[in-house]
């Protein structure tokens, strides 16, 4: 939330779990920004070796490692994620440095071949400064995944982190500058005002941006209009969908930990779950005893499996979309318990059943502990639930015939799919999605590409 204190505007950070306020950090002053803006502009980061990026790399996968219960806590303080959980996004940021570590070499190294006698060579140049307003579900992650690959590529990075998790943005930052200097990765509290205003910034070369496509929209607006490269993950509801043919123990397993990780806060979660008719009844049967035996409380508890949402409002919207859902017919067919609202943004996991395909739980994306089960005739009848949504970000099939998945996959419109395993960000994957999902991909040697300048070099022999 934002706050004024002493005629100083800025963010006070709440703990989700109780209500308590957690710090005050002010907005930085405009002098700031351009001291951040010039510092990153000028740094010399784009002109470093590649053994000097690798090593810069692999010291902050050693720093992470080294304060992962630090970094963890402080995850599970500002947006209640479950502590294991917490852990284990640090520990996925470290095997992303390990990889980008290992394989940067081989990544930017350049491309030489001959061209009707002449030499050829295409190169990866680095674009500039890159602006990342980045979101709160996986602080740390997020900013790893996004961000990594560019300042891989030479790049420097000024993040906007979203307002819920300032305290998780300023360790960021720590961390980066004891791994690569000052200058590489800067972090600065703004409102969304200036946040708008900084990708007009001269200095500015390009912008990433993750959240919801509302949001997106007006960022890519303003990054068009400056004509710069704009990257945008905006979100999903993404299909899980489970054929006739499939491992009906494994399909439900599954599926309650896509939906319920994070506490449901996952771009890439089984969002809407789309059965075939015939195998419902067992599939609901498989669900319903995961679903009741999910801990729901204290996320600090070794134990937790699903703590409260980020935030008071994202509790309220989720409670609306069941309120409406159920409003129109939906029942809900399984549910966890979960601790008194009153005190945080509790919300207890349920999976509601829909029949009509226009239910607010199908049409809109629910990002929380709440997934809309449906059914289809066949085939056909599923793919078309699936590819009906506005969004195409990531998807899960499961069937036990692999030829058949293989042509059901082909026909699903999203930016990756997922056979008889759940939807997951992987730094040896481009992840990225397609329609109101976004453009543009992240991690891999692709997330590398994608903010730096390809450049062509053709040399004529004198």
């Amino acid at each position: 939330m934002t706050r004024d204190i002493g005629g100083i505007g800025g963010i006070v950070t709440v703990n989700p779990a109780s209500g308590d306020e957690l710090g005050f950090h002010p907005y930085t002053t405009p002098e700031g920004l351009d001291r951040v803006l010039d510092t990153a502009a000028t740094s010399t980061w784009g002109r470093s070796r590649t053994d000097e990026r690798v090593a810069a790399i692999s010291r902050l996968g050693a720093v992470l490692a080294e304060r992962r219960e630090t970094f963890a806590a402080l995850i599970t303080l500002e947006m209640g994620k479950p502590i294991t959980q917490a852990r284990a996004e640090i520990d996925k940021c470290v095997t992303a440095c390990r990889y980008y570590a290992d394989r940067l070499p081989e990544i930017l190294r350049p491309e030489t071949f001959d061209l009707d006698g002449d030499t050829a060579i295409v190169r990866i140049v680095p674009i500039g400064v890159v602006l990342a307003i980045l979101p709160w579900n996986y602080p740390w992650w997020q900013v790893i995944r996004a961000m990594l690959p560019a300042i891989a590529a030479g790049d420097t990075v000024v993040l906007k982190h979203a307002d819920s998790v300032t305290g998780n943005a300023l360790a960021i930052e720590e961390a980066f500058q004891e791994a690569f200097g000052t200058g590489v990765l800067q972090t600065v509290v703004a409102d969304a005002a200036t946040a708008s205003n900084l990708i007009g910034d001269r200095r500015i070369a390009a912008v990433t941006f993750t959240g919801s496509d509302r949001v997106g929209a007006l960022v890519a607006a303003r990054a068009g209009a400056e004509i710069k490269k704009c990257v945008l993950e905006l979100g999903g509801s993404d299909p899980f969908i489970v054929l006739a043919d499939a491992d009906l123990p494994a399909a439900a397993a599954a599926a309650v930990r896509s939906r319920f990780l994070n506490s449901g806060q996952s771009c890439i979660a089984a969002k809407r779950i789309l059965v075939h008719r015939d195998v419902r009844d067992a599939f609901a049967q498989a669900l319903t005893p995961h679903v009741q035996a999910l801990r729901v409380g204290d996320p600090t508890d070794e134990t937790v499996d699903v703590g409260p949402l980020a935030r008071h409002d994202l509790r309220d919207t989720l409670r609306d979309q069941r309120a409406r859902a159920l409003a129109a017919g939906a029942k809900v067919i399984a549910q966890a318990a979960a601790p008194d609202p009153a005190a945080g943004a509790w919300f207890p996991p349920s999976i509601v059943e829909v029949d009509g395909h226009d239910s607010a739980l199908l049409t809109e994306e629910t990002f929380g502990p709440l997934g809309a089960l449906t059914t289809g005739a066949d085939d056909d009848e599923l793919i078309a639930l699936a590819n009906a949504s506005r969004y195409g970000l990531s998807s899960s099939l499961w069937s036990t015939d692999s030829e058949h998945a293989a042509s059901v996959s082909e026909r699903i419109h999203a930016g990756s799919v997922f056979v008889n395993t759940i939807s997951a960000t992987d730094p040896r994957l481009p992840t990225g999605g397609i329609k109101a999902s976004g453009y543009g991909r992240e991690l891999g040697r692709w997330g590398v590409y994608e903010l730096a300048n390809l450049q062509a070099l053709r040399i004529h022999p004198t």
